[in-house]
């Protein structure tokens, strides 16, 4: 018998997105097969510290109320990453030690899809899914990224970015830059995501209070055009140096003025999500195109979201997630399964691109090699 293969899925996290995290991480836990791997589940809670979990806490279904990491929740032992960059294990509050295989991050936002976890990763020398410390960081930031799909020839919608110290010495000049954008407008923290934070301004007077809600969890904020009467549309991408793109869906928020966190997370009824998206093959060619464009040119790896504006027959990149929503109902499994791949099969096949890429990562030379020294 094959030996099982040890991943570490870890969840939770100091972020606004902490619940949808747990969410995601019990769907990802429940499809692995017990027979081909062992799954070490360790959650982060809201402070910071890292347990090893008999699994990930309760959904709401089970308990009306959304999951947290705790103390109180499973938790067991603290746990760290081993120092030592050949060890590739977890080492435990009493001295024990763990080996992994492959990390799977399923963190959303801040200190857990930003970089900063992918960075611990890469000094502990282990394997882990998805985009590297770059392309983490660049997936996080909805600033920068419009400014590289712009530079790869993406259509991208006006936008404004606003930083919270020319906010606060500045409000006037920043509301005649949003003046020129035209109303409604979206507000959003510039490093979040699951919509945590997001305002849809339809005039001036609303401004200030949107402003104040996205800068409650970012530094910087990203002010976007609000198109009328547009389709979002959503492509998922899978791989590591050859990306492809699945068949093309589309959110229709129901009850809700926008695809927003209640209607994402709390309120069953609160979209429609049609996968494939109906729209005809040729705009879909395009959105898939585009969706491979917008992965390589923000440096991902693994796997993405790419999200989309459809006015007509135009076409305007929204933004990209580098850790998508991952609970069975989530946009992204759902995309790959109308694509031919099942939920347990991707999970399965973004472990298998993780020790891809760390196998052709760890060919390069990390430290400078030595030299003939000058004749004389």
């Amino acid at each position: 018998m094959t030996e099982r293969r040890r991943i570490a899925v870890v969840f939770g996290g100091r972020s606004a997105e902490h619940e949808i995290s747990c969410i995601s991480a019990r769907s990802v836990i429940d499809a692995l097969d017990p027979e081909r791997f062992e799954i070490i589940p360790v959650g982060i809670t809201k402070e910071g510290a890292w347990h090893l979990m008999s699994g990930p806490p309760a959904l709401p279904s089970e308990t009306g109320r959304m999951p947290e990491v705790t103390l109180g929740a499973g938790a067991g032992a603290r746990v760290a990453l081993g120092g030592e960059a050949s060890s590739r294990e977890l080492v435990i509050a009493d001295g024990s030690r763990a080996p992994i295989d492959v990390v799977l991050p399923v963190l959303h936002g801040p200190m857990g899809e930003d970089g900063a976890v992918q960075g611990m990763f890469e000094l502990a020398n282990v394997p882990y899914v998805g985009a590297g410390v770059l392309g983490s960081a660049i997936g996080m930031d909805k600033a920068i990224q419009k400014v590289l799909f712009a530079a790869a020839g993406l259509p991208v919608g006006p936008w404004e970015p606003v930083r919270e110290p020319e906010w606060s010495e500045d409000p006037e000049g920043v509301a005649a830059r949003i003046e020129a954008l035209g109303f409604p407008v979206f507000v959003k923290p510039a490093t979040l995501g699951s919509s945590v934070g997001i305002s849809r301004v339809h005039d001036p007077t609303g401004f200030d209070a949107a402003m104040a809600e996205a800068l409650r969890y970012a530094r910087k904020a990203v002010v976007e055009h609000g198109f009328e009467g547009v389709r979002e549309i959503e492509c998922a991408v899978l791989g590591n140096d050859d990306p492809v793109a699945s068949v093309c869906g589309e959110v229709t928020p129901i009850g809700h003025e926008f695809y927003d966190y209640t209607s994402k997370y709390l309120d069953v009824d609160g979209a429609r999500l049609d996968v494939p998206a109906r729209i005809d093959d040729a705009v879909a060619a395009r959105v898939q195109r585009m969706a491979v464009v917008a992965f390589e040119a923000t440096e991902c790896r693994g796997m993405a979201r790419v999200d989309f504006f459809l006015r007509g027959d135009e076409l305007f990149v929204n933004e990209i997630n580098t850790i998508p929503g991952f609970t069975e109902i989530s946009m992204y499994p759902k995309l790959w399964e109308a694509s031919g791949l099942a939920y347990g099969e991707l999970v399965e096949r973004l472990i298998d691109l993780a020790q891809d890429r760390f196998e052709a990562e760890r060919s390069k030379l990390t430290v400078a090699p030595e030299l003939d020294p000058p004749p004389g």
